[in-house]
């Protein structure tokens, strides 16, 4: 996603966040032939250290567009650290065998509130 912001720390991280998408594409095609899969995992914020340190309370009065980009659809703040892992259980899996060049979002309906 592309929110709409002038802040140039959310700037560079989606700027880079579209530059690794646009990489796994390529080596999703280049590889296909070979029988390799190549995918991406997108989580919403994860409950982990760096994520749990964040307070939404202060991000709201401090640059509300920011904190509203960051908000998911579900009533849930952080997702937890299994759910991304079973995303990439399933993709390292056979049942997920033919799905390549594909960004799996695991983020509680954040992409979809865009």
């Amino acid at each position: 996603m592309g929110p709409g912001s002038d802040s140039p720390g959310l700037l560079g991280y989606t700027v880079a966040k579209h530059g690794v998408i646009g990489l796994m594409r390529c080596w999703a095609n280049f590889l296909a032939p070979h029988m390799i899969r190549v995918n991406s995992v997108a989580p919403t914020a994860c409950r982990t250290p760096m994520a749990a340190n964040l307070n939404f309370d202060d991000l709201m009065k401090f640059n509300p567009q920011l904190a509203s980009a960051l908000t998911n659809a579900m009533p849930v703040d952080l997702i937890e650290p299994i759910d991304v892992s079973n995303a990439i259980a399933w993709l390292v899996s056979d049942e997920a065998r033919y799905v390549t060049g594909s960004v799996i979002p695991v983020d509680a309906g954040s992409l979809n509130k865009r």
